[in-house]
């Protein structure tokens, strides 16, 4: 064989050489095209609000979650599942049954839910929830859908249960949408169904058919209460700080109407002391001085009237000062006063 080869012509040696090279080339590129082409199948797109499940020889890898052109191992090696987890999505729960539709017992049965004194409710209301865990939403469970509706059921039954009809009809909606959105979080964690959810909403909450009169009543009865509890609240609010400022302003009054009293008795104690240690050392000195002290101001209040002896005929009548009124007119006129006579001495 060896000797054959070297009996071959070059030529021939040089075509098979290039048969083998074109050979090897066209292998390569159709491996390479092969491979491409299977890689081709690991490619997928993502949008906004998507994510998507990697599934390694079909245990869970990864999710994806950025939007954008994504490539993974191609299958059999690696498959994707894209779950839509931005989408809000809405479930509604009850009917209220109308006067119009009494025969709607289903409706009437889902709606009906009893309440902590007894009494039966019927109320609708509306669960909004998005997918939160995408592996968990798409594998872990069979309908996530139907174990929403269940437990959102069970939930609101729950806090109903637990509260008074006037507080499901009235003021407690609130905490009854509360409190049941968070104990239907803490179900669907822990069933891993993967949802998020976003809020229960109480569309309707009414009483049965039969009694819904006496409870309008009722419910306009304790609108009215509060009407005029809020009213008495403004007016003490409106009053009071008025009443404390008039208080304040009256005791500041009488602190300094009792300051200007004990200052003006001090210092009238405090000269009473003064005279006395006056008059201890000169006591008819300071007697006439205070004797003429008191006339210097008793003295200008006095009227003065002088008549000359002799004109007089009759009483005069002297007012004790011009302040006081005058007495009623006497009868009549008192006889004449005569002088005194006076006897010439020898």
């Amino acid at each position: 064989m060896a000797r054959e080869g070297k009996n071959v012509p070059s030529d021939e040696r040089v075509r098979r050489s290039v048969q083998r090279t074109v050979a090897n080339v066209v292998a390569l590129v159709l491996s390479v095209g092969i491979l491409a082409a299977w890689s081709y199948f690991g490619i997928y797109q993502l949008e906004p609000g998507q994510a998507a499940v990697i599934l390694r020889f079909g245990k869970y890898s990864r999710t994806v979650a950025q939007p954008g052109l994504r490539w993974h191992l191609p299958p059999p090696l690696e498959t994707h599942e894209i779950v839509n987890v931005g989408a809000v999505e809405r479930e509604e729960f009850g009917a209220v049954v109308s006067e119009k539709k009494p025969e709607d017992h289903d409706a009437m049965l889902d709606a009906s839910m009893q309440t902590s004194d007894n009494n039966i409710v019927v109320l609708g209301f509306v669960t909004t929830y998005r997918v939160g865990d995408a592996f968990e939403a798409r594998y872990r469970v069979a309908d996530p859908r139907a174990t929403l509706r269940d437990a959102a059921q069970a939930a609101v039954r729950e806090v109903v249960g637990r509260m008074t009809i006037d507080g499901v009809l009235s003021e407690g909606r609130g905490a009854v949408q509360l409190e049941a959105q968070q104990i239907l979080q803490a179900t669907l964690d822990r069933y891993q169904t993967g949802l998020k959810v976003l809020s229960i909403e109480l569309q309707e909450v009414q009483p049965p058919h039969e009694v819904r009169k006496a409870f309008d009543d009722v419910i306009a009865a304790s609108q009215d209460r509060n009407r005029l509890v809020n009213e008495a609240q403004g007016y003490a609010n409106e009053v009071v700080p008025q009443a404390r400022a008039k208080a304040a302003e009256q005791t500041e009054q009488a602190r300094g109407f009792k300051e200007s009293r004990v200052a003006e008795a001090t210092g009238a104690a405090e000269r009473f002391r003064a005279l006395a240690n006056e008059y201890e050392k000169a006591p008819d000195v300071t007697r006439k001085r205070l004797y003429l002290e008191t006339m210097e101001v008793v003295l200008p209040q006095v009227e003065t009237l002088v008549i000359e002896p002799g004109t007089a005929q009759i009483l005069p009548w002297l007012p004790g000062s011009a302040g006081r009124s005058a007495p009623p007119p006497a009868a009549s006129a008192p006889p004449p006063v005569s002088a005194p006579k006076t006897e010439a001495k020898p």
